[in-house]
C-alpha cells in the first residue's frame, strides 16, 4: 500500500512518522492534493488532515481520483449526504472519523452499552469536550459523535459544553446523573499521535473495502 498525505501541517507530519513506523510507504505530502496526478493517486489512499474549508472544497475532487480515501479531517458533517453521494458515484471506498483514535473508539462502545442499561432508568446525559486553542470547529467531532450515540441509544440529546484551552490535544466525558448516582466516562488524549494511528490502521483496512465507512464500523 502507498499513501498520499493531504494536509501537511502537524497531523499530516504525525501520519507520516506512523507511515515509518508500520513500514508503509509515503508516495508525496501535499497542500495541493487536487493536483495529484491521477496515475500516482489511483495508486495510494488519500489520508486526509486538512481544515473544514480545503475538506469541503476538494471532495469531489479527491473522490474520484484515489483508490481510496480516509478523512480525519472534522466540522464538515452538514454536508455528509453530499459528501457520501459523491464518494458513492465514484465508487471510492471512504472510511471517516470524528476521531480515529482506538481508545476513542472503545469509549464510544462503552458508552453505548452504558446507554442500553440506562435507558428508562431516569439518568440525564451530558456530554463535555476540552480541546487546544487551535481546533478550529466547536463542539468538537467528537463530541458531537457521543451525542449521537447517546441521542440514539439513550432517546435523549444530552448538551454539550465545549473549552478551548492552551495545548490539550483532547478529552471528552459523558456523564450520567440520576437523582441517586452519576455515572462518567472519560477518554483523555496524551498527544494526538492516536489520531494519525488510527488513521493509518484505517488506510490498511481498505484493502478489499467498498462504499462509505465510520471507523467504528469496521474495527468494533
Amino acid at each position: 500500500m502507498k499513501v498520499i498525505i493531504s494536509g501537511y501541517g502537524k497531523m499530516g507530519h504525525m501520519v507520516e512518522e506512523a507511515l515509518k513506523r508500520r513500514g508503509i510507504e509515503l508516495a508525496l505530502a501535499t497542500e495541493d492534493v487536487c493536483n495529484v496526478p491521477r496515475d500516482l493517486a489511483k495508486e495510494c489512499v488519500c489520508i486526509d488532515f486538512t481544515t473544514p474549508d480545503a475538506f469541503r472544497a476538494n471532495y469531489p475532487v479527491i473522490a474520484g481520483l484515489f483508490k481510496a480515501v480516509v478523512v480525519g479531517t472534522t466540522g464538515w458533517y452538514d454536508i455528509k449526504d453530499d459528501v457520501f453521494a459523491a464518494f458513492e458515484k465514484e465508487g471510492t471506498p471512504l472510511v471517516w472519523a470524528s476521531n480515529f483514535s482506538i481508545g476513542v473508539n472503545a469509549f464510544f462502545a462503552a458508552v453505548e452499552r452504558a446507554c442500553e442499561v440506562l435507558k428508562g432508568q431516569g439518568y440525564t446525559p451530558h456530554v463535555e469536550e476540552i480541546h487546544h486553542i487551535h481546533k478550529l470547529d466547536a463542539p468538537s467531532g467528537t463530541a458531537k459523535s457521543i451525542a449521537g450515540i447517546i441521542a440514539d441509544t439513550l432517546g435523549e440529546m444530552p448538551e454539550i459544553g465545549a473549552q478551548r484551552i492552551g495545548e490539550v490535544p483532547g478529552t471528552h466525558t459523558a456523564e450520567f446523573t440520576s437523582g441517586v448516582d452519576k455515572l462518567s466516562f472519560t477518554h483523555e488524549a496524551f498527544s494526538r499521535q492516536g489520531f494519525a494511528e488510527g488513521a493509518v490502521a484505517a488506510a490498511l483496512l481498505t484493502e478489499g473495502l467498498q462504499g462509505v465507512h465510520e471507523f467504528k464500523e469496521i474495527i468494533l
